[in-house]
This record gives structure tokens, sequence and C-alpha cells, in this order.
């Protein structure tokens, strides 16, 4: 019997290859979830520092002038932490896209493997009873020929 081979083969393949970009396509937008929610964190930390220190000095005499450009500055940093949540939340909604499209490729390539899966084990049925007609035919025919060897002999 002729040796098994899956007519979609080469689709699952392809399956398998679009799978596994998209898997990659996903880790990088992990990655950059990851990357923005650092750079935020650093930004807070930063803030929570420099606010301290204002509140310091704040306690010792300082210019009107010098405490107006430090509550500018904070301004400045909130902002900007805003915009990076901002961003953090684009990131976050990329990166759930990238998920579903993983999922949506793993059902399909997971489709093709249970049928692929399902038509090897009909062959290897096949391949079974074809071994044990071969083997009852050797079998039968053994025998006639040691009945015919008893007769002759």
């Amino acid at each position: 019997m002729k040796k098994f081979a899956f007519t979609l083969e080469r689709v699952l393949d392809y399956k398998e290859q679009v799978e596994q970009s998209l898997r990659n396509e996903h880790g990088q937008a992990v990655r950059k979830v990851k990357e923005q929610e650092q750079k935020i964190d650093d930004l807070e930390v930063g803030y929570r520092s420099f606010r301290d220190r204002v509140e310091e000095a704040k306690k010792s005499e300082m210019s009107s002038a010098r405490l107006l450009g430090y509550s500018a500055y904070l301004s400045t940093m909130i902002g900007r932490i805003s915009a990076e949540k901002d961003e953090l939340a684009r990131r976050q909604k990329e990166e759930e896209r990238r998920r579903e499209l993983v999922i949506e490729a793993k059902k399909e390539t997971s489709s093709i493997q249970m049928l692929k899966d399902k038509k090897r084990k009909e062959y290897d049925a096949l391949v079974a009873k074809e071994q044990e007609r071969e083997i009852e035919e050797f079998v039968s025919n053994r025998s006639i020929s040691d009945k015919n060897e008893h007769k002759n002999g």
C-alpha cells in the first residue's frame, strides 16, 4: 500500500507558518506594552520624587518665580504621563487585536490538524486490514500447500 499522504499538507504547513508569524507579532506587541508600562512607572517615580523635592523646597524660602517654574514643570510631567497612558491604551488594544488573530489562526491550524489525524487513523486502519488480509491469505495458501504435500508425499 502506498505511503500516507495528506492532501492538505501544504495548506497545513502554510497555516502553521502564519500562526507562528502571528505569535511572533503578538510577542512583540506584549513586549511593547511592558515597555510602555515601565516608561509610565519611571515617569511616575520621577514625578513623585520631584514633587517631594518641591514640597521640601517650599518649607525654605523660595521665590514665587521659582515656585511657579516648579509647578509648571510638575504640570508638564502630569501631561506627559497622561499622554504615555494614552499610548499604553493604544498598545494594549493592539496587543489584544494580535492575540485574537493568534487565536483565530490556532483554530484554523487545529481544525486542519484534526482532519489530518482523522485521515491518518483511517489510513492506518486500512493498512491494518490489508496486512490482516495478506496474513490470512498467506496462512490459507500455506495450509493448502501443506495438504497437497501430504497427499503427494
